[in-house]
């Protein structure tokens, strides 16, 4: 083999190392995205939909987009897509727990005027 043949096949040889290496960096995120819809799921069951309607729509938008990055093979934009997927649910979840306390607290504040009330009406 010629040095001229040696140096092409070595070239070869590295360019297709880098190729493998390059898709091998960016591993298929599955799990992201299967914490990306238990997260969204969640999400739903505390109320997220009626609570915080743009962190849910947010949501559900970056998954479907993370589902079409996985289709197409760009694991790179998929897990980051299902990654702010997720934290829009997550957000999505505080905001329903925080007004779902806001309600009950303002329940509890209506029963303990009325308590009050009583009270006094008694106590005249």
């Amino acid at each position: 083999m010629s040095s001229h043949q040696w140096y092409r096949a070595a070239g070869i040889i590295g360019l297709a190392a880098v190729v493998m290496a390059g898709c091998a960096s960016v591993p298929k995120p599955t799990d992201q995205m299967a914490v990306s819809n238990a997260a969204i799921s969640s999400a739903v069951s505390a109320g997220g939909s009626q609570y915080a309607p743009v962190e849910m729509t947010a949501a559900t938008v970056k998954m479907e987009r993370a589902r079409q990055a996985m289709d197409r093979e760009d694991y790179e934009s998929a897990r980051w897509l299902a990654e702010q997927a997720q934290a829009d649910a997550r957000l999505a979840e505080k905001k329903a727990d925080s007004a779902k306390a806001q309600k009950a607290a303002m329940v509890v504040s209506d029963d303990i005027r009325a308590l009050r009330d009583e009270i006094n009406r008694k106590s005249k």
